[in-house]
């Protein structure tokens, strides 16, 4: 079911199936890609409780087998609708039969999205509701459209709060990590400028980032701007060897299994470790200009 939060600023669309938002309108700006079936159909997709691929889709837990696929199961999951507002909605999931099946683990995760002025802020908690330790991860997928209302898409470019000196993250062909990495040159200091051949193999991600970055363009007055502190990378994707309208955004708490290995979920890297009882939280805000 679609919820809509408004303001005099904004007017945000949320899907409870996946808690995506589906659109952010700013007077006649859409910002959210639409998910054109030709590209990519996705919008904004939370990725929990793991991101990015498992190798051969599996991983193993106490000696046993399991399969998940891409992102986890949240994006493609029903969350309940806990409380809603004008300016603000929390959704939440559980463990039932399906999840189970796949990740077995007692958790609840709680994701709200708050509207203030031109910002949506998203508030998420992983709670270990079971009685022994729980693995998970969490990531924000927004796409967004590219151009927002002015030029095209080589016009725009992502710009970092501040100077920083960003390694890109090697992964293989396959979208695996290889624990490699290499330094990004950045224009200024802090400018990555939009070129499709970006992606002609898949997504850029990057570790040693400022806390916030905007898209942006010399040739319109629209912008998004993502702040991310508690979040250590961040990917930049479009599909790949395309000329798609659109970029992806996205930060991230963890990274795909390494190429070649399958994990057991207990030591996966980059994933939290959450104590029975207790629970992390990630805040992350999309600020629409």
């Amino acid at each position: 079911m679609i919820y809509t939060l408004k303001n005099n600023i904004l007017t945000v669309e949320i899907d409870s199936f996946g808690a995506q938002i589906m659109s952010v309108k700013r007077g006649n700006c859409e910002y959210i890609w639409q998910g054109d079936p030709e590209y990519w159909t996705g919008r904004t997709p939370i990725l929990f409780p793991i991101c990015g691929r498992l190798f051969g889709g599996k991983y193993t837990c106490e000696g046993k087998e399991y399969e998940m696929n891409l992102h986890g199961f949240a994006r493609n999951s029903e969350l309940e609708v806990i409380s809603a507002n004008d300016t603000e909605i929390v959704f939440g999931l559980c463990e039932n039969e399906t999840t189970l099946a796949m990740y077995p683990f007692a958790f609840n995760l709680t994701v709200a999205y708050r509207l203030e002025g031109d910002k949506v802020s998203s508030h998420i908690e992983i709670k270990n509701t079971g009685d022994k330790l729980l693995p998970a991860t969490f990531g924000a997928h927004p796409g967004f459209n590219v151009p927002l209302d002015g030029g095209n898409f080589e016009d725009y470019y992502l710009e970092f709060c501040e100077d920083c000196t960003p390694d890109e993250l090697m992964f293989s062909d396959t979208c695996f990590n290889t624990g490699k990495k290499r330094a990004i040159d950045l224009e200024d200091g802090n400018k990555l400028p939009l070129r499709h051949s970006l992606f002609d193999i898949d997504a850029i991600f990057m570790d040693r980032i400022a806390p916030a970055v905007t898209l942006k363009s010399g040739k319109s007055e629209r912008s998004v701007t993502l702040k991310y502190a508690d979040m250590p990378y961040l990917g930049v994707w479009h599909k790949p060897r395309t000329t798609a309208p659109y970029v992806c955004i996205e930060p991230w708490c963890g990274l795909p299994s390494f190429d070649g290995v399958t994990d057991d979920m207990n030591k996966k890297s980059d994933m939290f470790h959450i104590l029975p009882g207790r629970a992390k939280k990630i805040s992350y805000e999309m600020i629409f200009g």
